[in-house]
């Protein structure tokens, strides 16, 4: 299976907050995210573009959660700083930062993703091109938001559990020629239907999630992810497990774009 350790971005509707402004974090239950850190673009292939995590995510009740693959719950007080010092960070600041004069010219990464749910309820996002190479370019205020949420991301991979969900996002990349003998398609998880280009993807919950997750478990080897469709078409799968604010359709969620 391929969890994948890359971040992805959280976008909705952006808004500013007065810097220095208190937040109140914990009022909307876990499906509420009040703090990320992610990335997008770049070159990467068809199946991770899809499947890529944000790299953090701040829940309203302290819940914590990197990569989609470890969990940590912060304290109530944790968690209100952490806001307070994004919403600092990134408050004045561009929705997309550009870097100073003289910069080099750095391709082919994703733009680092930061946001933060201001106390007005809106987003407060700002896209940075490049920022890990080019942190001397940009201001020192962004350089800060990431370092904070990579310390949580450190912090979880430490005392964090792994996190597991109901619902996984399944998705399945056709192959012109594969090393090693396909598999028969799981029983219970949808088959892909007309063409895939570039992927086909689903989101699967009950007898479809535990058979994806049995048939392509953690670590499984690339050529041992091959499964033959019931029309002879064999694709490579791939999943990962969906997040609290995916797994609510009411909720107003934040969403990557690819």
């Amino acid at each position: 299976m391929i969890l994948l350790v890359a971040a992805t971005a959280l976008t909705a509707a952006c808004g500013g907050v007065e810097p220095g402004t208190s937040v109140a974090v914990a009022d909307d239950g876990p499906a509420r995210p009040v703090a990320w850190w992610g990335a997008e673009g770049g070159f990467v292939t068809a199946t991770m573009n899809v499947l890529r995590p944000p790299r953090v995510v701040l829940y309203g009740d302290g819940l914590v959660i990197v990569d989609a693959s470890k969990r940590m719950t912060l304290t109530d007080a944790e968690a209100g700083e952490v806001v307070a010092r994004m919403e600092k960070h990134l408050s004045g600041q561009p929705p997309t930062a550009e870097p100073k004069p003289g910069a080099p010219l750095v391709t082919d990464v994703p733009d680092t993703v930061l946001g933060v749910r201001g106390k007005d309820g809106k987003m407060l996002e700002v896209r940075v091109p490049a920022l890990e190479q080019l942190a001397d370019f940009y201001p020192k205020q962004l350089v800060d938001a990431e370092k904070l949420m990579d310390g949580l991301a450190t912090r979880a991979a430490a005392e964090g559990t792994d996190y597991a969900a109901d619902r996984v996002r399944v998705v399945a990349e056709g192959v012109t020629s594969a090393e090693g003998r396909p598999s028969p398609w799981p029983d219970d998880v949808p088959e892909p239907s007309g063409v895939v280009d570039p992927v086909w993807q689903r989101d699967v919950e009950g007898a479809a999630a535990r058979a994806i997750t049995k048939a392509v478990p953690a670590g499984r080897p690339h050529d041992r992810s091959l499964f033959r469709t019931g029309s002879g078409t064999v694709f490579v799968l791939s999943w990962r497990y969906l997040l609290p604010h995916e797994q609510s359709p009411a909720s107003p969620v934040p969403h990557r774009k690819g």
